[in-house]
């Protein structure tokens, strides 16, 4: 295989990688552009070493699919109620792949791959721009005076039903607490429950993650 082949596919991974990994950087996703770029890389640098070197390159190149599996697990984070992070994890994986197609040199296969991901992603943020699908969130309510629990639990608006109540601290020197719930609704259902905290005369702030 000549040197400028090999260079080529190099470069096309690492550019495609970067500018993905940059976008989840800037969403502040938990896998940032690093990843992309490391795992993209050398799935490619090790496809094309496999190819050279073997006159049967699969069971190699499927050990690196099934090991990089392993790293996008480490992009999940599960609290005690939901695990977190499945897209990250998949992306990884599946640029893994695309190094590895790229590497073997199947670019047209690996840049469908590569502008189908794209559609995923934009498609998924037009989603949630558009309150579509549910999405559940940590609210903490901050308050400027002691409240009973029954009167925060009025917020909750009809058709947001789905909360649990997480945890409560009480700061007795200042008169306040804060109360942590977890929400799930859609965009528009949490944008209603900011709406009514601000209503309350007992609402001090609020934040959610």
């Amino acid at each position: 295989m000549e040197l400028s082949i090999i260079l080529l596919r190099l470069i096309i991974t690492f550019v495609l990688s970067l500018i993905f990994g940059y976008e989840r950087q800037r969403s502040h996703k938990p896998i940032g552009f690093g990843t992309f770029i490391f795992v993209s890389v050398g799935s490619c640098g090790l496809a094309i070493t496999a190819t050279i070197l073997n006159e049967n390159p699969l069971p190699l190149l499927g050990s690196v699919v099934t090991g990089i599996g392993f790293l996008g697990a480490g992009a999940l984070i599960k609290t005690n109620e939901k695990t977190f992070g499945f897209t990250t994890a998949a992306s990884v994986w599946l640029f893994a792949i695309f190094g590895i197609i790229v590497g073997v040199g199947q670019y047209v296969i690996g840049i469908t791959i590569y502008l189908l991901t794209w559609l995923i992603i934009y498609f998924d943020k037009m989603f949630e721009k558009k309150g579509m699908g549910y999405y559940q969130k940590r609210l903490i309510i901050n308050t400027n005076k002691i409240v009973e629990k029954s009167e925060i639990k009025k917020i909750f608006l009809e058709g947001m039903q789905r909360h649990k109540f997480i945890g409560i601290d009480v700061d007795k020197k200042n008169n306040k607490i804060a109360i942590t719930y977890l929400i799930e609704g859609t965009s528009e259902d949490i944008y209603k429950i900011s709406k009514k905290l601000y209503e309350m005369d007992w609402f001090d702030s609020c934040k959610f993650e």
